[in-house]
């Protein structure tokens, strides 16, 4: 989704919306302490086993270094085993699962690895959108499964709060039907494998399939793990006209129609980052 420039910083394009934050404080935070493993309580209390929790939103390099801290596996242990897990992926796929690494908590014992772990949560991912309503519900808009994933992964990194993904979800079916390249930051941000909140011009030049600012049509993989309301949103977006939104502020995300209501948005958007910049 293309933004205006800020008058703060020159050249600079801010991302619409906040979940890069999220991205971004996993990341930093979560991956490296307290929600890698938490503890599991069995048994009324008696016996305490690990559980790794995969946060939604997760892109797949981040279950992996999840996956290795969990296991006390070597860094790049799990992302080796890719492609020998025999991981049960949908064609389109073509063995990436990223999309398909179900966000939630998985129970890790002695007898756990990689592989295990992996094919557990690809196997969720199947049991969560395999059902009939999400089939029926990709159909309705002349989508396959693997395509509503990919729909359901940009509404989980661009949305500001759970309410407003039907709307993203909206924007997105909208701009696709149009023609329109979906100028998202977020396929950006996987391209260039960071967690940014601003977005350059010369990011939106970069030569890669992700790059939704010069490529039509949805990015060939899902950009991270949604969860189910992201996939809800996706396969039962409410009715809208909207092409373009900003998030002004914490939970007040403008969505329109309009372009020059759209850059009004943005301009507001970059008054109120500036002043907030200037009492820092």
């Amino acid at each position: 989704m293309k933004n205006e420039p800020s008058s703060a910083r020159p050249g600079r394009r801010f991302r619409l919306t906040r979940r890069g934050r999220l991205v971004l404080t996993v990341t930093a935070v979560v991956v490296a302490a307290v929600a890698v493993l938490v503890p599991l309580l069995l048994n009324g209390g008696q016996k305490e086993e690990k559980a790794l929790l995969v946060p939604e939103g997760w892109r797949a390099t981040q279950v992996y270094t999840a996956i290795d801290k969990a296991l006390d596996q070597a860094p790049g242990a799990t992302a080796k085993v890719v492609g020998t897990a025999r991981l049960k992926l949908p064609a389109d796929a073509r063995g990436n699962p990223e999309g398909y690494l179900f966000p939630a908590t998985y129970p890790v014992d002695s007898r756990s690895t990689p592989q295990s772990l992996l094919s557990y949560m690809v196997n969720t991912a199947h049991q969560r959108f395999g059902a009939d309503r999400i089939s029926k519900g990709a159909q309705r808009s002349g989508m396959t499964v693997y395509q509503t994933v990919s729909i359901a992964s940009i509404v989980q990194a661009e949305a500001d709060t759970p309410g407003d993904m039907g709307k993203v979800a909206r924007v997105i079916y909208n701009r696709l039907a149009k023609g329109m390249p979906l100028q998202m930051d977020s396929t950006l941000n996987y391209a260039l494998n960071r967690s940014t909140l601003d977005t350059t011009a010369a990011d939106t030049r970069i030569n890669s399939p992700y790059n939704s600012y010069q490529r039509r049509g949805l990015p060939p993989t899902p950009i991270d793990n949604p969860g189910e309301q992201a996939m809800h949103a996706a396969i039962n977006p409410p009715p809208g006209d909207w092409l373009y939104f900003v998030t002004v502020g914490p939970g007040d995300t403008r969505f329109t129609a309009s372009y020059q209501e759209h850059r009004r948005n943005v301009a507001e958007f970059n008054v109120r980052r500036s002043s907030a910049s200037a009492g820092n």
